[in-house]
């Protein structure tokens, strides 16, 4: 249903008269919002909290809260930026209630390995060992690195939706980095892969 909507380009809310109609609960201006986004928010909750099931709660629960609180919505900031501060809200409230998620940089969670479908394909095959890495990265280090390198926002924009100092996120995203590519030369060096 909502991963369907992988192979559309998401394009940001530019129009103001968009979001006043979002505010006069106006249903065609939301569900076109929603077919904007549902792919990178979608995308952006299941990396985050790793389970389909509660990536589609998240995000059913995302727009509930954009509807109610689309009047608090400052038209001076980005769109993006609102919504995926309410999407993290919601996340790392979930992920607090969960038994086992750290939420602390430092703690990588063990990953299962998982036969991939696609991996004949070299650019499949790499795209799934990144993501099966990325899983067993702490959840501040999923976020970051999904809102920087595949939602494309700047740091100072995912230090906006994560309510954190910009050094913080510079540092998560370098430690981030670092974390995953040690990981990834123990793993592939010690099968003989790099």
């Amino acid at each position: 249903m909502i991963y369907q909507a992988a192979s559309f380009e998401d394009l940001p809310v530019a129009e103001p008269d968009e979001i006043a109609r979002l505010r006069h609960r106006d249903s065609a201006a939301l569900a076109g919002v929603v077919g904007r986004y549902q792919h990178r928010l979608y995308r952006y909750l299941r990396r985050l909290v790793r389970d389909p099931a509660a990536a589609d709660d998240l995000f059913q629960q995302t727009w509930l809260n954009v509807v109610r609180e689309i009047y608090r919505y400052d038209s001076r900031r980005s769109f993006d930026t609102w919504l995926f501060a309410i999407a993290h809200n919601a996340a790392m409230d979930r992920l607090r209630r969960k038994t086992g998620e750290s939420l602390e940089e430092s703690g990588c969670q063990p990953i299962a390995a998982e036969p991939d479908a696609l991996s004949a394909a070299i650019t499949s095959q790499r795209t799934a060992i990144l993501a099966l890495e990325m899983a067993g990265l702490s959840a501040p280090y999923r976020e970051v690195l999904t809102l920087r390198f595949e939602e494309g926002m700047k740091l100072e924009e995912i230090a906006e939706v994560t309510r954190a100092p910009l050094s913080t996120v510079k540092s998560r995203v370098q430690r981030a980095l670092e974390t995953l590519r040690e990981r990834m030369t123990a793993r592939y060096r010690k099968e003989d892969l790099l």
